[in-house]
C-alpha cells in the first residue's frame, strides 16, 4: 500500500504540473480552520464559509442580478441584459459545500459564467446550512424553490420545458435527490435535464479505487470527506480512520446495496493507479451513528430503486480523475445507462474536486476547467 500511495502522489505531481497553488492553499485553509476550532477561537465551518466567499466578485455589467425569495427560500437570479426573442432557458443551480459552507455569494462567479456562456437565466438557491439547520432542511429548501419556479417560470420569461438543474459536489447530491422526487409529480413541468458536477452520491464504500488513489490529493482528501460528514451530522468522532475501511457500515447494508455500489462495477482502466481490495474493519456502532444520516436515500441517490432511476431526465455527468468522489459518478453513470437514461459523460483526466469552482475566479486560465465549461455549455445549448 505504501508503494501504491507513493505512485499516486508522484503521478499527481506529474499529471498536474502547473496546477494552481490555490488548491494546496485551500488544503492549508482547511487545516487552519480545524486548528482554530480546536483552540476554541472560531468554529471551523465559520472560517471556511468566510474564506470561500472572500474576493468573489458579485456584479457583472452584462447581467441583471437580483435577490428574491421563492416560497420563502432566498435565491439570486442572473439574467443576461440583452433581450431574448423567445422565452429563455433557465439553469437552477444548487451549490456545493457539504450543505454547510457553500453560499450564494461564494458561487457568484460560477453562476455569472454559466449565465454569460449559455445566454441563460441562472437561479442560485440559498438553502439553509447545517449543522445549524439539520437535514432535511437543505433538501426541503431546494425542493420548495425548484417546484415554485417550475410553476412560475412563464412569469419570469422562461420556457418551463427548458429548465435544467445543475449542482456540484453536495449540490449534485441535492440535484439528484430533487430529480428523484420530481419524477412522481404530474402537477408541474418535467425538468429538461440534470447536470451533476463531481457529485457525492454515497458513503457506503470508502474503499473504492478513487478513495484509495486520492487519499493525499488536494483539495478533497479521502478522510476529509468523512470529517465533513461527521461535522454535518453534528457528531464528534476522535479517530475517523475506521471510515476508510468501512467500519461504519452494517453488514446488511453492504449485502443489500452491493449490486449497485462495489469496486467490481468500476471499469479496470480506473484501477491502475494503485488500487488494492481492502477487507472491511470490524463494525463500529459509534462510527455508524456518526454517519447514519448518509444512509438515507435522500442523501444517497445510489440507493434509489430502478423504478425511480429509469424515469430521470437526460443527464450530464462530470467526473475528475483526482477526486475521491470519482467512482460515485462512475457508479451512477452505470445505473442511469442500465436503466435507459441518456447520459453525456465528461471525465477530466487532469481534473480534481472543486476545479469548476475556479472558472472565472483566477487571474490565469485552467485548461481542464475551460474544457469542462465548454462541454457543459455545449450540452446546455442543445437543451
Amino acid at each position: 500500500m505504501g508503494i501504491a500511495n507513493t505512485k499516486t502522489r508522484d503521478h499527481f505531481e506529474q499529471e498536474c504540473a502547473g496546477a494552481p497553488f490555490r488548491e494546496y492553499r485551500a488544503q492549508e485553509w482547511a487545516y487552519m480552520a480545524q486548528l482554530l476550532d480546536k483552540l476554541g477561537i472560531c468554529k471551523e465551518i465559520t472560517v471556511m464559509r468566510t474564506l470561500l466567499k472572500t474576493g468573489v466578485v458579485q456584479t457583472d455589467r452584462n447581467l441583471h442580478i437580483r435577490d428574491e425569495q421563492f416560497d420563502k427560500v432566498p435565491v439570486r437570479i442572473y439574467e443576461p441584459k440583452h433581450p431574448s426573442r423567445e422565452p429563455r432557458r433557465c439553469l437552477i443551480y444548487i451549490h456545493g459545500g457539504v450543505g454547510m459552507i457553500g453560499t450564494i455569494s461564494a458561487y457568484a462567479a460560477v453562476c455569472r459564467l454559466f449565465a454569460l456562456k449559455t445566454e441563460s437565466m441562472v437561479v442560485d438557491i440559498g438553502y439553509r446550512l447545517g449543522p445549524e439547520h439539520p437535514h432535511p432542511a437543505q433538501f426541503e429548501d431546494c425542493m420548495s424553490a425548484v417546484t415554485h419556479f417550475l410553476k412560475e417560470a412563464k412569469n419570469y420569461g422562461v420556457d418551463p420545458n427548458r429548465i435544467i438543474l445543475v449542482g456540484d459536489s453536495s449540490g449534485g447530491t441535492l440535484v439528484s435527490v430533487v430529480c428523484h422526487h420530481l419524477v412522481t409529480r404530474k402537477d408541474i413541468p418535467r425538468v429538461r435535464a440534470q447536470m451533476l458536477i463531481y457529485p457525492a452520491l454515497q458513503i457506503l464504500d470508502a474503499t473504492l479505487p478513487s478513495y484509495q488513489q486520492n487519499r493525499f490529493v488536494p483539495v478533497l482528501v479521502g478522510k476529509r470527506v468523512f470529517h465533513l460528514v461527521v461535522k454535518f451530522s453534528n457528531e464528534e468522532v476522535g479517530d475517523i480512520s475506521g471510515f476508510m475501511k468501512n467500519a461504519h457500515v452494517p453488514d446488511y447494508f453492504s449485502v443489500k446495496y452491493r449490486r449497485w455500489i462495489s469496486a467490481d462495477l468500476i471499469p479496470d482502466e480506473f484501477k491502475v493507479r494503485g488500487y488494492v481490495p481492502i477487507a472491511p474493519a470490524p463494525f463500529s456502532e459509534k462510527l455508524y451513528k456518526a454517519a447514519e444520516l448518509g444512509f438515507q436515500e435522500d442523501l444517497c441517490p445510489l440507493f434509489a430503486t430502478d423504478e425511480i432511476i429509469r424515469q430521470l431526465p437526460e443527464t450530464f455527468l462530470l467526473t475528475c480523475e483526482y477526486d475521491p468522489l470519482r467512482d460515485d459518478g462512475l457508479l451512477y453513470k452505470k445505473r442511469l445507462e442500465d436503466n435507459g437514461v441518456p447520459v453525456t459523460w465528461l471525465h477530466l483526466k487532469k481534473g480534481y474536486h472543486g476545479i469548476m469552482y475556479q472558472n472565472d475566479c483566477l487571474p490565469f486560465e485552467l485548461k481542464e476547467a475551460k474544457k469542462g465549461m465548454e462541454h457543459m455549455a455545449n450540452f446546455i445549448q442543445k437543451c
